[in-house]
């Protein structure tokens, strides 16, 4: 998939997202529109998962430990084909197993998450158990910025230098917000570059919703032989929409019927834009 079909693949995700929250009733709408990039390039350009290899011992693996922006990995998981598009509608419904955070039950998720700083001690072992087993996958993992405050991350980290796993890839949704603030008032994570340097990482930045700049940077991987991958991926929360970026209000938040169709408009000048770019 190039680049401008890619770009409408994310302005498409996006205006789902919006929809299945508003229909659900609730949901992260603003961590999921930051991260829609990130997982659009990863599924439609980067990783070797599809329906039909999910039980391929050889497919790379993905994790998402900010599992409480779920809504984009649904999305994503729909648009793939794990599962009709219709079924994102009973999102948070009674007996659906599309709830508040990522649950095995749904096709194409690899494992339960939503306590924060677990995805990567998850992403690790498996990371480790491809290392033992020979097998070529590799491991992509996807860390919201707030749950950087979780000492299992951090041992998880020192457990990836130590087996020296360049086949995991640990991408940091770095849009600097959480539910109560901003990350750096809340409990400042600077120089975060060097604190990941030290615990053994190749570190590399980008511009997580610069849909060419992560096509690049994925190509990449691995940086450097016998070290864990680290991206930090520069973000707006509430990306694609201009009242929800970058405000904390909209970390869990469901819009009206005004926000709503000014968002969807928004979405699809931005639809329009890409079409007339040369």
């Amino acid at each position: 998939m190039d680049i401008r079909a890619l770009k409408l693949k994310s302005v498409e995700y996006r205006k789902t997202i919006l929809d299945i929250i508003k229909h659900g009733g609730a949901g992260h709408t603003a961590g999921s529109l930051s991260c829609t990039d990130i997982l659009n390039v990863l599924y439609n350009h980067v990783m070797n998962i599809s329906p039909q290899n999910f039980t391929d011992p050889n497919r790379d693996r993905y994790i998402q430990s900010k599992g409480h922006s779920v809504e984009a990995l649904y999305t994503v998981l729909a648009d793939k084909g794990f599962y009709p598009r219709e079924e994102l509608y009973t999102l948070n419904r009674y007996k659906s197993h599309f709830i508040g955070h990522p649950t095995r039950k749904v096709p194409g998720i690899e494992q339960n998450t939503g306590a924060l700083g677990h995805g990567l001690s998850m992403a690790v072992g498996t990371a480790i158990a491809g290392k033992k087993d020979g097998r070529s996958y590799r491991v992509f993992t996807l860390l919201g910025d707030g749950e950087l405050a979780e000492g299992s991350s951090w041992e998880a980290s020192m457990t990836a230098s130590h087996y020296k796993l360049d086949n995991l890839v640990v991408i940091i949704d770095r849009n600097t917000l959480q539910i109560t603030g901003r990350t750096e008032e809340v409990n400042s994570l600077e120089p975060l570059e060097d604190k990941f340097e030290a615990f053994g990482y190749e570190v590399r930045h980008v511009d997580g919703n610069d849909i060419a700049a992560l096509v690049e940077i994925f190509g990449q991987v691995p940086f450097a032989k016998g070290k864990p991958n680290l991206i930090i991926a520069h973000t707006v929360k509430g990306k694609g929409v201009s009242f929800m970026e970058d405000a904390v209000k909209w970390h869990h938040k469901v819009p009206n019927d005004a926000e709503y169709q000014q968002a969807i408009q928004e979405l699809n000048l931005s639809a329009e834009q890409v079409k007339a770019a040369v």
